[in-house]
């Protein structure tokens, strides 16, 4: 039996109880002052904001959202890319006591409803830009909308009329349970069907934040490191890993509203960038970079995080071969915050092929079918439980219970775990699939092809490509007088783009006579999956 880490992290950074997550921001704040808390290169040139300036620029916008008639426990949409406005907009937001629902800004109009509905949103912060073809009227709980830089349709406000209301306006007393009340409430599609409201509390994000800063770990964050962030914030990933630890640990956060090699590469030579949060198509876009003498030599970048999306091997020997950059890879879902597990950097423990060990205070079984926990070595269900894990799904009781069960999270993963204690996703049992590290119900992309008149049957999931990427792919029954062809299928293509966010259109489409289902009629995926 090699050396067990298991000892290497048994405490959290600091104590999360009874702390908000804009409690633990406003508090680095006035730490760190005069500090540069936020590098946002969308604006031109780009904006540099203090720590000063940022906590002021909350606290005035919760007391704008309070005078506007927000309520505690009210639910608050922010539908923007990544900007210094969706930080302060977050932030005001918990402040006021509200919960922030996070949209992805390329979602088309029948995703931005539905979510705005189903969590009965009644403010929305975006930009005009983004409502384009979104008609937001008959939504019974939105009152208003505020646009951040391009002005929006009649009736919206401009977010800087929040900046507006008068400094007499009182804040909440933070009076309420930190682990009830909610801090976030991002749609995951779980572990399979439509996207579900996941209700993470203040304890939950706050508790992941410090799981993730773990004491004492070689190369741990600092208040002195830079930090690079392209993911976007409206996913977990990006708003706990990067948006609050950054912030709440003092480190100046750089943001991209998207992912920009060789403008990526610019900041990390310019900015110098100390670590950067990636997943796998970005590391391949550095070692192309790299390999074609286009990395920066002088940088300072110390490590890269990689997540969203299992990293292969070969990838991350081929990234530090290139760059001589080490990759810590983590692993973790929307439900738990996001972190469970991170690798180490230390070179006794640095594998980057393994998602390395639970972080502090989170428990782990492996399980076969009949839940009984599995031998050393044996591939099985990872099953977890620990403080930053979910309260459950929004309005979905039966969802909630189908995965939380006696405190334990079943993640419908496939794992197993080495000598060493160290963990690899092996497979995943669950529906969900993801292509470039963005989640895809495949119940959500048939209901929307099986609206178009030339759709009788369909199944939708995905293949592994060379490169390990997850391509979506559909299987479709057209109706008889259809035909089956390469028309056909882009006119189907074309049909889902226009309804659905970009990435969750199938790459691929295969007419076939019938979709293999059970007696009761659910697909069978994994038959789809051999005829691909």
């Amino acid at each position: 039996m090699g050396r067990s880490p298991a000892s290497l992290r048994t405490q959290l950074f600091a104590d999360p109880e009874g702390r908000f997550v804009h409690d633990e921001v406003l508090d680095s704040c006035r730490r760190h002052s005069s500090k540069i808390a936020m590098i946002d290169v969308s604006c031109m040139p780009a904006q540099r904001i203090t720590y000063a300036a940022y906590g002021a620029m909350v606290e005035s916008a919760a007391r704008g959202l309070l005078a506007a008639g927000t309520r505690p426990g009210e639910v608050i949409g922010i539908f923007l890319p990544n900007c210094w406005e969706f930080g302060v907009a977050y932030h005001a937001a918990t402040l006021a006591g509200a919960i922030p629902t996070t949209l992805n800004p390329t979602y088309r109009e029948r995703e931005v409803r539905y979510q705005l509905e189903n969590s009965e949103t009644v403010a929305l912060i975006t930009d005009g830009a983004l409502l384009t073809g979104i008609d937001l009227s008959g939504l019974p709980a939105l009152r208003r909308v505020y646009t951040v830089r391009a002005p929006g349709p009649s009736g919206s406000q401009s977010f800087d009329s929040l900046f507006e209301a008068a400094e007499s306006e009182q804040l909440p007393a933070p009076e309420r349970d930190s682990r009830l009340t909610l801090a976030t409430l991002p749609y995951s599609s779980g572990t399979t069907g439509l996207p579900k409201g996941v209700m993470l509390s203040h304890h939950n994000l706050v508790a992941n934040v410090y799981q993730t800063l773990t004491p004492g770990e070689y190369l741990a964050i600092s208040e002195d490191d830079v930090m690079l962030c392209f993911l976007p914030l409206y996913h977990i990933y990006g708003l706990t890993v990067g948006l609050n630890l950054a912030l709440i640990r003092g480190c100046t956060l750089v943001l991209m509203p998207r992912f920009d090699c060789e403008a990526s590469l610019r900041l990390i030579a310019h900015e110098g960038i100390t670590f950067a949060l990636c997943v796998p198509p970005t590391l391949l876009a550095y070692c192309q970079a790299a390999e074609q003498g286009k990395f920066p030599r002088e940088h300072r970048l110390r490590w890269v995080k990689s997540g969203a999306a299992p990293l292969a091997p070969d990838l991350a020997r081929r990234f530090t071969a290139g760059t001589g950059i080490p990759i810590r890879q983590g692993y973790g879902m929307t439900e738990a915050s996001p972190v469970t597990h991170i690798g180490f950097l230390s070179p006794e423990l640095y594998r980057p092929e393994s998602v390395g060990m639970p972080v502090a205070q989170t428990e782990c079984r492996v399980v076969d079918e009949k839940e009984q926990d599995v031998a050393p070595g044996d591939i099985g269900e990872l099953v977890m439980r620990g403080p930053q894990f979910m309260l459950g799904y929004w309005k979905s009781p039966d969802a909630t219970a189908a995965v939380l069960r006696d405190g334990w999270y079943w993640t419908g993963d496939i794992v197993r775990v080495d000598e060493d204690g160290l963990y690899y996703v092996v497979d995943r049992r669950k529906e969900m699939m993801k292509y470039k590290g963005f989640s895809i119900a495949p119940a959500e992309v048939e209901s929307v092809l099986l609206e178009h008149p030339m759709v009788r049957d369909c199944g939708v999931v995905s293949r592994m490509d060379a490169a390990g990427e997850e391509i979506p792919c559909a299987f479709v029954v057209v109706r008889e007088e259809k035909p089956a062809n390469q028309q056909t299928a882009e006119e189907l293509q074309a049909f889902v783009a226009e309804r659905l966010t970009h990435y969750k259109m199938p790459r691929e489409i295969y007419f076939v006579q019938k979709v293999p289902r059970t007696a009761s009629g659910k697909i069978l995926r994994r038959e789809l999956r051999k005829l691909v």
